[in-house]
């Protein structure tokens, strides 16, 4: 069975797109308004493609979630390049499981929650911006980590991360805040990863080189 979350309800227009993409695509369609005003058809075709891809990158569509109580969904577009038990995490030690999840310019870059529950901290690290597809990434990059504690009593924690075209995280969710499975948080522009921590006794459901979508894919279950 499928649901929309309570709190982030389908959206009513055609394409929708995320807020962070309405300045880039106003400037683009500003340049290349000017240059077919000057009658220079060749950089006036070029804005105009370069602003319809930025449309395309800012899509935001509606995901049905999966009603399943004890299924954690993905939190991101893209591909799995590493699911791995480790005992260190931003959140501090422990028994995790760290799914590692690339979005490439090509993939939708709304985040949505992975499961029920109460933000308890979020953490923004300052860093650099290597390519998201290096494990280096997660420690080394810009980054955003958030934890949260289930209604069930359990944590998840996932972590936004820069990539080497990425230079912006948005999140738009604050410590303290109810949140919903499913429910879009933010967005990272222009290519980049999300790591995704789970309790260590989490069954997986999704390998490595999978392609999933946040908020619809079932990444991982809660015995």
């Amino acid at each position: 069975m499928y649901q929309f979350p309570k709190n982030d309800p389908p959206r009513h227009t055609a394409y929708p797109i995320d807020p962070a993409g309405y300045a880039f695509i106003g400037a683009g369609a500003f340049i290349t308004a000017v240059f077919a005003l000057l009658s220079a058809p060749t950089p006036a075709i070029v804005f105009m493609i370069l602003t319809l891809f930025v449309c395309f990158f800012f899509r935001d569509p509606d995901r049905l979630v999966p009603a399943e109580e004890n299924a954690i969904v993905s939190p991101a577009d893209g591909k799995i390049i590493a699911i791995a038990p480790t005992t260190e995490s931003p959140f501090g030690p422990g028994d995790w499981v760290r799914i590692s999840i690339f979005m490439s310019i090509f993939n939708v870059h709304v985040n949505r929650v992975p499961y029920t529950g109460k933000i308890e901290t979020i953490d923004y690290f300052p860093g650099k911006f290597v390519s998201a597809h290096l494990d280096k990434a997660s420690t080394d990059n810009e980054r955003n980590a958030i934890l949260m504690k289930t209604e069930e009593g359990f944590h998840i924690g996932w972590m936004q991360i820069a990539g080497l075209i990425a230079r912006r995280i948005i999140c738009r969710i604050q410590p303290g805040d109810g949140v919903q499975k499913g429910q879009r948080f933010g967005v990272i522009c222009f290519g980049s990863r999300v790591d995704t921590y789970l309790p260590g006794n989490a069954i997986i459901s999704i390998a490595a080189g999978e392609h999933v979508k946040a908020g619809a894919t079932v990444i991982a279950r809660m015995p």
